[in-house]
């Protein structure tokens, strides 16, 4: 499995050398800002070996420490990545801010697995702990997913929707192939190394080395960028556990932390959420980044996961017509079918009461008249701009006279909905 995790270290631990045989491809993201620049025609051939002294023997113990079910061997190595991350102290403050959110959901999946939850400490190896990070050959993702590996276990991906950027449900399919990949090795370092360079690597690897080798004896017949992400693997879950024993303070999050989830039966458009929360679109997007379109395509027979910034009770009502009204975002014509529209099916952590509720008609298409724009158009009819365009199939935003456009649900479309029902978030 290709891995958006990049093996550069300093020049002063570094030796490195040009090769003029065809090198492994390597994959650059975000987090390769980590690990400093290379070329993508050199590999690591080792790492400057030094003693490690008193010091080092601090680090040895503080990983003894934290030691659960995966070995946490400590070496040159490790020291050398150890050494790399602390000076890259800003990026680890916002790393370990984003822990606070990110961690929950894979500790979550990993019991839910039965797998070791520091394997969470991949994540920020792999990706940052961003959802949006896209290595150059297109692994995608907080765990780094191409695609082919990615629907082998169970992600889905189309027009809407990328799962792989889902942090739950990658988070549930790296914990599912991390648990194959241990019951094929029996050794979690074995399975890791897989993770970056595939398993039938590993396999090539083992057999060269001869059975029954672990991690750090079938190292040197492993492709180069492998021989260093175990290490880094191994010195991420140093820094994560005693980043303030080097004065790294954790940073805040720019989103919240405390959210509640709802499951969506209908298309709902993000900016219309941000609307009724009274929060920043770029808030609901990295709760939700999965949704490519910024619309929850949820449907009956699909619900999907809509998360969301716990809100004050004053939004309660703006929220509930957002999640309920026939008016915000609907399927492209290929997938609208006349059926009636569907309320938002019961919160996670919530419910919606319905009382008092009242009939009422919904205006859903309107013929264009000399002098508008579609903002204005979306104005008088409370939807989006990109939602006039979806829904008629418009590569401009000129409106065209004349035209009769579909403005919301196809048909007039009586919606069930209550002015005095309120979400208890």
């Amino acid at each position: 499995m290709k891995r958006l995790f990049t093996l550069t270290i300093c020049l002063s631990l570094l030796q490195i050398i040009s090769v003029n045989a065809r090198p492994m491809q390597k994959q650059i993201s975000g987090f390769a800002n980590f690990h400093g620049g290379f070329k993508p025609d050199t590999i690591i051939t080792s790492i400057a070996k030094r003693p490690i002294g008193m010091q080092g023997n601090i680090y040895e113990r503080r990983l003894d420490s934290v030691h659960k079910d995966i070995q946490l061997d400590y070496n040159e190595y490790v020291q050398s990545y150890i050494d790399l991350y602390m000076r890259n102290r800003d990026e680890m403050g916002q790393v370990a801010g984003l822990t606070k959110y990110y961690f929950p959901i894979y500790e979550k999946a990993f019991r839910d697995a039965g797998i070791p939850e520091e394997i969470k400490f991949l994540s920020i190896v792999e990706s940052k702990l961003d959802p949006n990070a896209i290595s150059r050959v297109g692994a995608t993702g907080p765990w780094q997913f191409m695609a082919t590996t990615a629907k082998v276990y169970g992600l889905s991906m189309n027009d809407y929707v990328d799962e792989r950027r889902d942090p739950i449900q990658a988070s549930y399919a790296a914990a599912a192939y991390l648990k194959d990949a241990y019951q094929e090795f029996g050794d979690w370092l074995l399975a890791i190394a897989s993770y970056n360079c595939g398993k039938s690597n590993v396999e090539h690897a083992m057999e060269k080395a001869g059975a029954g080798s672990d991690f750090w004896a079938i190292r040197q017949y492993l492709p180069a960028e492998t021989r260093g992400y175990v290490p880094a693997f191994i010195a991420m879950n140093y820094v994560m556990n005693y980043f303030g024993k080097h004065n790294i303070v954790a940073q805040a999050c720019s989103f919240s932390l405390k959210t509640d989830t709802v499951m969506v039966k209908k298309f709902v458009s993000l900016s219309n959420v941000a609307r009724a929360l009274n929060v920043g679109i770029a808030e609901i997007t990295i709760l939700n980044p999965a949704y490519r379109k910024l619309i929850v395509n949820g449907t009956p027979h699909a619900p999907r996961r809509l998360i969301l910034p716990q809100t004050s009770k004053e939004n309660f009502a703006a929220l509930y017509n957002v999640l309920n009204s026939a008016g915000d975002a609907v399927a492209p014509m290929e997938f609208a079918k006349p059926a009636p529209v569907y309320a938002a099916a019961p919160v996670i952590r919530s419910t919606y009461a319905e009382t008092g509720k009242a009939e009422r008609k919904i205006t859903t298409y309107h013929k264009v008249k000399k002098g508008e724009t579609l903002a204005g158009i979306a104005d008088l009819f409370g939807c989006e701009v990109h939602d006039l365009k979806i829904w008629n199939n418009l590569e401009s935003n000129r409106a065209p006279v004349g035209r009769t456009l579909r403005v919301a649900a196809g048909g007039d479309i009586s919606a069930s909905v209550s002015a005095e029902s309120k979400p208890t978030l």
